[in-house]
């Protein structure tokens, strides 16, 4: 049997247990799934995957989940300690037990998909798969054919949510691997404002594969912070496509921080559509043991007057494995236009491996575009004066690989997020010492 044909089958088992369905979805699933069969799974030979093997994925026994049982303790252990409107999720399926979105603002509808269909499955049809159809990848057109569940994000024009709006995705540790194929929908009227927090998370043996797609729409003036947090478990299995559409004045910024996870392939496209619109993709990806993180951007400056920016820094240790592929596109006509590009890697072991690649490809002429990549080692020198100040070895280290993603994370504005990635990033640091001095001395010690 095909490793297409294993997962052509479990949706089969799916589709009987669901029974019947509105006409568009029925018709939806059977474009997926048969755009999938004819794609298969992506290999290396093919240049977008060229780094990336997805045996793991392809060659699993994964099932589908049926319950979201999940100790609330071990989930608040797990979540972000945050005051914020909460979508929770176990496995890909919804738990009302260990959400919160009691007094929502008017003006801000949040739902999980399941719940929106069910009521008004046609207001979800027009927009859901408008932007990430079955041709954008194999895994798209896989989501697309499983898709049952996920979150459905709605602000009114006008709407600022003073909270953030959290999604957590928990994966359990069980007999059998299952997997998930869960859908985010976010449209934003005109000049709303909100920060959602997309958190992947779960218990430290669980194996699962969560394939996502999510789609965001911002009207004329929409401002929208996404912070996307994996921490998921070494041996969790993510791909990921996120498509974001942008009207005239709209702001969108991610935070694409990447600390846990197997195998981890972030797909994430902009289309900036109006003049005045603005993306700001800030990431950051930490590696170990072997773990592979693959980021792949895109930013498509459709009209004039438009801009992006993007700095994605990596840290590698041990045999972790770091792929990025960042691409702008200026379109035919889009004068004006500014793009600036940097993703800069830090290898903290000799088997560390990273494959980066910037690209433009632009048609206009009058245009301010940069970009660059660099790769680079700790300097000694600077850990050595680091430890003439009291630091042992490794406190120096991760002061410095601190530092070195400093740069990132002084753009964060939630401090549980930050708090997370430095303590990944650099352990747990001595308080008795002035961090930010020290963090001063290291990033003037290396600019030296």
């Amino acid at each position: 049997m095909s490793e297409v044909q294993v997962f052509l089958d479990r949706l089969a088992e799916r589709n009987a247990e669901r029974g019947s369905e509105p006409t568009w979805i029925a018709a939806r699933r059977q474009a997926g799934a048969a755009r999938f069969e004819a794609m298969g799974f992506p290999h290396r030979r093919i240049e977008q995957w060229k780094y990336t093997d997805v045996r793991a994925i392809s060659r699993g026994d994964f099932q589908l989940a049926d319950n979201a049982e999940f100790s609330p303790a071990t989930a608040a252990a797990l979540g972000l300690p945050l005051e914020a409107y909460r979508l929770t999720f176990v496995d890909g399926v919804f738990s009302s037990s260990l959400s919160d979105l009691a007094e929502l603002p008017s003006g801000l509808s949040v739902q999980p998909l399941s719940q929106a269909l069910a009521e008004n499955h046609e207001a979800v049809g027009g927009p859901l798969g408008r932007l990430t159809g079955v041709e954008f990848s194999a895994f798209s057109a896989l989501n697309t054919a499983f898709f049952e569940e996920g979150a459905l994000v709605r602000l009114a024009p006008g709407t600022v949510v003073e909270k953030p709006i959290v999604l957590q995705f928990l994966s359990r540790h069980g007999e059998t691997p299952v997997m998930s194929h869960p859908r985010i929908l976010v449209e934003a009227g005109g000049r709303s404002e909100a920060t959602i927090v997309e958190h992947h998370i779960g218990e430290v043996e669980a194996a699962n594969f969560t394939n996502l797609v999510a789609e965001i729409m911002l009207d004329r003036g929409a401002i929208l912070a996404h912070y996307k947090l994996m921490e998921s478990p070494e041996q969790d299995l993510h791909i990921a496509s996120i498509h974001i559409e942008q009207a005239r004045d709209s702001r969108y910024t991610s935070f694409n921080l990447t600390l846990g996870g197997g195998l981890v392939r972030n797909d994430l496209v902009t289309d900036l559509n109006g003049q005045g619109a603005e993306a700001t993709f800030n990431g950051l990806f930490h590696g170990r043991n072997r773990q592979h993180v693959d980021n792949h951007t895109l930013a498509n400056h459709n009209a004039p007057h438009t801009y992006s920016r993007e700095n994605y820094k990596g840290i590698l240790d041990d045999r972790a494995h770091g792929v990025f592929n960042g691409k702008v596109i200026v379109k035919r006509d889009s004068q004006k236009i500014e793009a600036e590009q940097s993703n800069a890697n830090l290898l903290l072991s000799d088997r560390a491996q990273i494959d980066t690649k910037p690209e433009l490809e632009i048609y206009a002429d009058d245009v301010k575009c940069s970009h660059g990549a660099t790769t680079g080692q700790l300097d000694e020198d600077a850990v050595f004066a680091l430890r003439t100040r009291g630091l042992d070895e490794a406190t120096a280290r991760g002061l410095l690989t601190l530092a070195f993603a400093g740069e990132v994370m002084d753009q964060v504005d939630l401090d549980v997020i930050a708090e997370r990635v430095e303590l990944t990033v650099a352990g747990k640091l001595p308080e008795r010492f002035n961090l930010a001095g020290l963090v001063q001395a290291a990033v003037a010690l290396n600019e030296d």
